[in-house]
């Protein structure tokens, strides 16, 4: 399994980039960001660009993929709704469109979130459905990820400095709320291991509600090997 990723700085994202790093079928990981992540993983590569909505520096090597895992994105609070409808719609489009573009028969499974709908009167789940709405509308199956409150798993830190305390302090009762609210909390470790699980299903859900994240990443399904869609 080859698999483009972004987001990999971010707390769910290092959960997702652990999980995909252990699998068993996971021969490549191709990290596009802003930044070199240098991992020392010898299967993860770097995709560097300056803007998301300019990939020309990296186009030729936006193939062969079977999966786009797309972990990016702004955080809900304290971001403007023009900031966080760019960053939520127009750059995760902008690098869809050139994914499927270059992997016709590949998947994309994006992290949105618990009630994402356009028609919500809260703006980060009104932005996130409007998200969904068009990378439905892309010629490849899309898979829509819609987790709850997100506890870190295996030690993963926010990017954001502001955010860190609240989970130094929230992060025990979020894993007991993994256990005890199945239907509202997941983890890094769960939510990768679903993505896995989907990327490798011949036929996946177009939307996964947290319970069922929490259902397939406790399943194990992620270890089987999907048919490459590759050379």
């Amino acid at each position: 399994m080859r698999i483009l990723m972004t987001g990999a700085t971010g707390l769910v994202g290092q959960g997702v980039l652990a999980e995909a790093l252990v699998h068993s079928a996971v021969t490549h990981v191709a990290v596009l960001g802003r930044r070199p992540l240098a991992h020392a993983d010898p299967r993860v590569a770097d995709l560097v660009v300056e803007r998301f909505d300019e990939l020309a520096p990296v186009s030729d090597r936006l193939a062969p993929f079977d999966a786009c895992f797309y972990c990016a994105g702004a955080p809900p609070l304290g971001t403007p709704e023009p900031d966080y409808r760019r960053v939520t719609v127009d750059l995760t489009l902008h690098v869809a469109r050139a994914f499927a573009q270059h992997n016709p028969g590949a998947r994309l499974l994006y992290i949105s979130g618990a009630r994402a709908d356009p028609g919500s009167r809260v703006m980060p789940l009104r932005v996130k459905g409007d998200a969904e709405a068009v990378l439905r509308a892309l010629p490849i199956r899309t898979v829509m990820l819609r987790p709850g409150g997100i506890a870190p798993a295996h030690g993963e830190r926010s990017p954001h400095g502001w955010m860190r305390p609240l989970y130094t302090v929230a992060g025990p009762a979020m894993a007991l709320g993994v256990r005890l609210l199945p239907g509202l909390m997941t983890s890094t470790e769960l939510l990768g291991r679903a993505m896995l699980a989907l990327a490798a299903m011949p036929d996946p859900p177009a939307v996964v509600e947290n319970d069922a994240i929490n259902a397939l990443g406790a399943s194990g399904a992620g270890s089987a090997t999907p048919p490459p869609t590759h050379p």
